[in-house]
């Protein structure tokens, strides 16, 4: 199983993990698009992001990451859910020089923020944001939590355009059962001389024993990962009807039809006329989709 998260914690301590690795789903994510090899990387590091903190929220309901930026690249989203789908996508500021293969965090985004959204099934949405403050979307993902969960979280992350690889520690605020003082001290220094290659090319047990072997550190069973996405012909007539009836109608007069197409999968969705007029008109069913 290349596409899996691994829960792991330290017993006697109030410090858990997680360990991701991706392969199959960050493939099918960069398959149906052609993105610079700058952006693979880091699109990469958020698709292993944000399964790593879908986990760690246990939401019941969608997750997103979305990464705005004032450089080459202005957009940087990925979405996850508990179900193991992630689905991810880029876009490359207009005019903007392309970055080449060795372009940085920075140098890519510039200045902007993070937005984290956390959408339950039943509950309200909630939403956070971070600003671009760091050299690493690591380092800005850290910072969110220090700042909206007040959980003292780390991240290490890591992709070559072929693997996505990531690791999450977190000291838990129960101290009920922690009776090792320097636990997270002692974790965290150990997981900072983790390598890229070895997320990237490791199993995650493996990375796990060479992190941690003279660590008490209890696994669970794994979890699969795969690319998954979430549009469907009722989102997207939902978002054709918050541009109004006015510029609809101009559409269709123009077209014939409404030809739309999912920016994530590339699914392809087509309104006629007839179906235009049952959304406006709040009809319930609307006709299957059309490839």
């Amino acid at each position: 199983m290349t596409d899996q998260i691994q829960r792991f914690l330290f017993d006697d301590t109030n410090v858990r993990g997680e360990l991701v690795t991706l392969e199959q789903a960050y493939a099918e994510v960069l398959d149906r698009h052609e993105y610079p090899a700058a952006v693979n990387r880091l699109l990469g590091e958020l698709l292993a992001a944000v399964a790593l903190l879908t986990d760690t929220v246990k939401l019941d309901g969608t997750l997103s990451i979305e990464v705005r930026g004032q450089g080459a690249l202005s957009l940087l989203m990925a979405e996850s859910n508990p179900g193991g789908e992630l689905r991810a996508i880029a876009r490359l500021a207009e005019e903007a020089p392309m970055p080449g293969a060795e372009t940085g965090f920075r140098e890519l985004l510039g200045q902007g923020q993070i937005m984290i959204t956390l959408d339950p099934r039943e509950g309200h949405r909630y939403q956070g944001v971070v600003a671009l403050d760091h050299d690493s979307l690591a380092g800005c993902l850290e910072a969110y939590f220090t700042q909206s969960e007040q959980l003292p979280t780390r991240l290490w992350l890591a992709a070559d355009g072929q693997r996505a690889g990531g690791l999450l520690l977190q000291r838990i605020p129960d101290e009920s059962h922690n009776q090792d003082s320097d636990a997270w001290a002692r974790t965290v220094h150990l997981a900072d001389t983790v390598k890229a290659e070895e997320l990237l090319g490791l199993e995650p047990l493996e990375v796990l024993r060479r992190l941690y072997h003279e660590e008490t550190v209890r696994v669970f069973e794994p979890k699969a990962l795969r690319f998954g996405c979430t549009c469907s012909r009722e989102r997207i007539a939902g978002s054709l009807l918050t541009l109004g009836e006015a510029e609809l109608r101009e559409v269709l007069a123009e077209h014939g039809t409404i030809d739309t197409q999912c920016h994530f999968c590339h699914s392809r969705y087509v309104f006629t006329e007839q179906d235009i007029e049952a959304l406006l008109a709040g009809a319930d069913e609307p006709p299957p989709v059309l490839h």
